[in-house]
């Protein structure tokens, strides 16, 4: 596989199931990615090192799952000029919605896309469309992608 398009990083390895999806879907449109596991608030000083070093491999993307406070996708985007996508993890008592308004409410200047709550797969396909700006390959996979959607 080639070098990593799109970085999913995961607050937590309980968010690991949800976040599956993202990385699903974009291996099902052949965009490479990898995921990691850090803490904004536990592994700040391996998260600020790995998002500043990853475009130097690649990484065009950032998808950042979080729950809870949720403050993952915003220190991401804190590091950063990438596109990082936000997805809410719905797994504490408010079953995502503390999530959902952490990542949606970023303050201006320091944007974050913000998919669904649990919206993984979502995701993985706004980081291909956002690829496809400058990918041929990955907006010719994905406009087959749509066409067998509207064909099923």
């Amino acid at each position: 596989m080639s070098s990593p398009l799109v970085a999913i990083i995961i607050g937590s390895k309980s968010d690991s199931e949800v976040m599956a999806d993202c990385a699903t879907v974009l291996q099902e449109l052949g965009v490479a990615s990898e995921t990691h596991v850090m803490s904004a608030h536990r592994t700040p000083d391996k998260l600020r090192q790995y998002v500043l070093s990853a475009p130097d491999h690649g990484v065009e993307v950032f998808v950042a799952g979080a729950g809870m406070a949720a403050a993952l996708p915003g220190v991401i985007a804190a590091y950063t000029t990438r596109p990082v996508i936000g997805v809410p993890i719905g797994r504490s008592g408010l079953n995502g919605m503390d999530s959902l308004l952490s990542i949606a409410q970023m303050p201006p200047g320091v944007p974050v896309a913000c998919v669904a709550i649990n919206g993984a797969r979502n995701a993985g396909l706004l980081a291909a469309e956002i690829l496809a700006l400058q990918h041929e390959d990955v907006r010719s996979r994905l406009e087959a992608y749509r066409a067998q959607l509207a064909a099923s």
